[in-house]
Parts: C-alpha cells; sequence; structure tokens
C-alpha cells in the first residue's frame, strides 16, 4: 500500500524505481534462505529433474501471463520441486508443510497490515 501511494505521488519511472529499489533489498535480506529451501530442502533430484522443474515453472508463468493470471514464480516453482519429489518418492513433506502453511498465514497478515496502513494514512490524517 505505502509504496502504491508513493507510486502515485511521484513520475511513473519514479514510483517503478521505488518498487524495483524494495524488491531488491527484500532480495538481498531474503533471498539466500529462500534459494536455500527450494534447492536444498524440497526433494532432491539429478539434473534432469531440476530442468523439468524450471521448465515447468517458465511454461506455467509464461502462459499464466498471457492469460493475465497472476502468478508467483516462487510458488509455481515449489509446487513443480514437489511434483519432482511425489513422483520420485523423495519429497520433503516437513518442508513443503513448513511453506504451505507459511503461505497461508502470510495472506492474512498482509490484509491485516495493508488495511491498518491504509486507515492510519487515510483516517488518522484526517
Amino acid at each position: 500500500m505505502a509504496l502504491l501511494r508513493l507510486w502515485k505521488a511521484l513520475d511513473i519511472r519514479w514510483g517503478f524505481a521505488a518498487v524495483a529499489a524494495t524488491m531488491a533489498i527484500g532480495g538481498l535480506l531474503k533471498a539466500r534462505k529462500v534459494a536455500e529451501t527450494m534447492s536444498k530442502k524440497i526433494t532432491t533430484m539429478n539434473h534432469g529433474q531440476g530442468f523439468t522443474a524450471n521448465l515447468t515453472t517458465a511454461i506455467l508463468v509464461v502462459l499464466a501471463s498471457l492469460f493475465g493470471l497472476p502468478v508467483s514464480t516462487t510458488h509455481v516453482s515449489v509446487g513443480s520441486l514437489f511434483g519432482i519429489g511425489l513422483t520420485t518418492g523423495n519429497a520433503n513433506l516437513r518442508t513443503v508443510k513448513a511453506i504451505v502453511l507459511s503461505w497461508l498465514v502470510t495472506l492474512p497478515c498482509a490484509a491485516i497490515a495493508a488495511a491498518t496502513t491504509y486507515y492510519i494514512s487515510t483516517c488518522g490524517a484526517s
């Protein structure tokens, strides 16, 4: 919400820069942990299986984009990796359960945080 409000106040190029900078900061702070989980903790696989998971992710994200569907590349990739793990019998169910739980918790927490921020920035300013 804050970025969207900032975006309206700035020229569109600065809005894009603000979003890109925020994403870069988030990536620098937590990308390593996400990459570690996705590359080593969901399942073990060989190069061919890794290629299959990446190709599946790419195809699904491109198709979703063509149809205007909002999808998270990370979510699709986790699903692809989990699918490989289920097929080979090497899926780490504990890791996948933790990931799914974090997704379920994130949605209401983000909604509450956004609603609170919006309320404070619009109603609190009055």
